[in-house]
């Protein structure tokens, strides 16, 4: 049995609450489990120097946890003065998974910034804001659909969500809680689109190595994850 008393292919309770910020042309707090994000998506009618002209658009994110995130307070990355390396991994992955599905020709010569903030962590930040800010980003097209600047089925090709896995008691088990990833023998994350393509995955073994029939079970627990996740975003846009 798990630390949490969960099935091995049980999940965590999943939710989406958008419409969370007052400024934000898209917003949205996931929650999976204790794990909460705010995820909020920023509308710029310009791009970066190097796409100027190009007629192409970008998306882009940014992460980051508050100071009581966890279970002692973390300094703030601004007090030192610059950001943590697993701080600048995560944002490029969330970047990098939300452009694996908007069509940036359609897009056109604007940014999207996704701001994805930890507000309190229990393993899987990083699958939270992944999914959650596709919701966000969503919400924002919608918003500039309404003012005739774009179209989000044009833009927006696919859905894109995250879920973590790993090996733990000598089971494979899905959405690992902060509990099961301290101690997990292999912890590995995947990021899917709503058609079932692979965006990324991230797998390590903490001390022995994992086998290939275990890797096949991680990758089916995380497509049935993934599906689930991807439905919970239909219902939450619909």
């Amino acid at each position: 049995m798990r630390p949490s008393k969960r099935q091995y292919d049980e999940m965590r309770p999943i939710s989406f609450e958008r419409n969370v910020s007052k400024h934000a042309e898209g917003s949205c707090l996931v929650k999976f489990g204790d794990t909460h994000v705010l995820c909020t998506a920023s509308l710029e009618e310009k791009v970066p120097g190097w796409l100027r002209n190009s007629g192409r658009g970008w998306v882009t994110a940014e992460y980051g946890m508050l100071p009581r995130a966890t279970g002692d307070r973390m300094r703030r990355e601004a007090a030192t003065g610059r950001q943590g390396g697993r701080t600048l991994e995560i944002q490029r992955l969330i970047g990098r998974s939300l452009r694996a599905v908007v069509d940036l020709q359609a897009l056109g010569e604007m940014q999207i910034t996704i701001d994805c903030d930890v507000l309190q962590a229990d393993g899987g930040t990083r699958t939270a804001s992944i999914t959650g800010a596709w919701v966000a980003l969503h919400d924002c097209l919608r918003w500039m659909e309404a003012r005739q600047m774009t179209s989000v089925s044009k833009v927006l090709k696919d859905h894109v969500a995250a879920i973590s896995c790993g090996i733990h008691g000598g089971h494979a088990v899905i959405d690992l809680d902060y509990e099961e990833d301290s101690s997990a023998g292999t912890d590995a994350n995947f990021v899917m689109t709503g058609k079932g393509g692979m965006v990324e995955i991230q797998a390590t073994a903490e001390g022995i190595p994992f086998t290939q029939e275990e890797f096949d079970a991680l990758i089916a627990l995380a497509r049935k994850g993934i599906a689930r996740l991807v439905n919970l975003q239909q219902l939450a846009v619909a």
